[in-house]
């Protein structure tokens, strides 16, 4: 079974390795959608594949905490923060912690994405 929880973070950014007439080499912010994959059995004592209660807890302290209201190139890791290398970061982080976890995407809010299985 596939179960899914977004999530959203407010966030600036700049991406310094464009050239310096593109609009996205200068501080600019997103509020990104960041939506959680998990694919696994139910348990059949909670009748869950994962309490959301519980995976609230993992992801803001590992993810949201992190990036929400900050500018992502001060985070260790996140130096050139394109969508793709945030949803590469959030997937990193989350792989250890989270059992079952197939899949993160990243949206901008607007129409284009990022999805990530970890390769």
């Amino acid at each position: 079974m596939r179960i899914y929880r977004t999530y959203r973070a407010h966030c600036a950014r700049y991406i310094p390795t464009l050239n310096d007439d593109h609009i996205c080499k200068k501080m600019h912010g997103h509020t990104f959608n960041i939506v959680i994959y998990l694919e696994g059995p139910i348990n059949p004592n909670t009748g869950f594949v994962m309490d959301f209660f519980d995976l609230d807890i993992i992801v803001k302290k590992e993810v949201i905490d992190l990036i929400d209201h900050k500018v992502l190139n001060d985070i260790n890791g996140l130096e050139n923060p394109s969508s793709e290398h945030l949803a590469v970061y959030v997937f990193d982080r989350l792989k250890k912690k989270v059992d079952y976890l197939s899949k993160v995407s990243v949206s901008e809010d607007h129409g284009t994405g990022i999805e990530y299985s970890g390769q």
